[in-house]
């Protein structure tokens, strides 16, 4: 069954460089980025592990979890995290699953569910579209999916972006419009309609269309 925005996030126990986690109960009361990654010891992944160390303290002031996966084992994962640390200057603090059955990938569609086989011999290549980005809400919902190639590293501050976007909404029933930054104009959403807007929104709105009434950003 493949996965889309608001199903919920499939369950799963399975062992990562923290323990054994039972992936809602990890979650809690928090938001989640859940990342995946072909295989250890890669380039590009490498870099994306170090920078999302880097910029985990950003994470945490968004009430997020952040967690890894690689098909390989979780004794690999330690090992790459040396690397990780010498090479991009921080060592991963966040869980890393050892999803080395290849059941979560195929939980969460990154491969096909009659794959068969373990993570011993898979390459990269086999492994190419494990290379995703799901965001959940504490809801264990799913809010964003992305699914990069593996020669291109992710951009980490776009998910940062997106997760102030959504929470934004969350919160003040409001959108964003094209390019949004923290702290611009953002949009009154669409089921809103304007009589209850005047009592969200009584410092009024800009309207070009009636579809399209513009406010100032409530957390500006």
């Amino acid at each position: 069954m493949s996965l889309r925005i608001n199903d919920v996030a499939p369950n799963f126990t399975a062992k990562t460089t923290q323990g054994t986690i039972n992936f809602h109960q990890w979650i809690g009361d928090s938001w989640a980025v859940l990342f995946s990654h072909p295989k250890d010891f890669t380039p590009v992944c490498t870099t994306e592990l170090g920078y999302m160390a880097r910029i985990e303290p950003e994470f945490k002031k968004r009430n997020v979890k952040i967690i890894g996966l690689s098909v390989d084992p979780v004794e690999n994962h330690d090992r790459w995290a040396k690397d990780i640390e010498e090479t991009q200057g921080h060592a991963p603090n966040y869980p890393m699953i050892g999803d080395t059955d290849l059941a979560v990938s195929k939980l969460y569609n990154m491969l096909p569910a009659e794959e068969s086989g373990t993570s011993e011999g898979r390459t990269a290549a086999t492994n190419a579209t494990v290379r995703s980005v799901f965001v959940i809400g504490p809801d264990k919902k799913i809010k964003l999916m992305l699914t990069y190639p593996m020669t291109t590293g992710r951009n980490f501050d776009e998910i940062l972006r997106v997760i102030d976007s959504i929470q934004l909404t969350h919160e003040h029933k409001v959108a964003t419009p094209v390019n949004w930054k923290q702290g611009e104009d953002v949009i009154i959403v669409t089921s809103v309609n304007d009589d209850d807007a005047k009592k969200l929104f009584p410092q009024g709105w800009q309207a070009p269309r009636p579809y399209l009434r513009i406010v100032k950003n409530p957390k500006s």
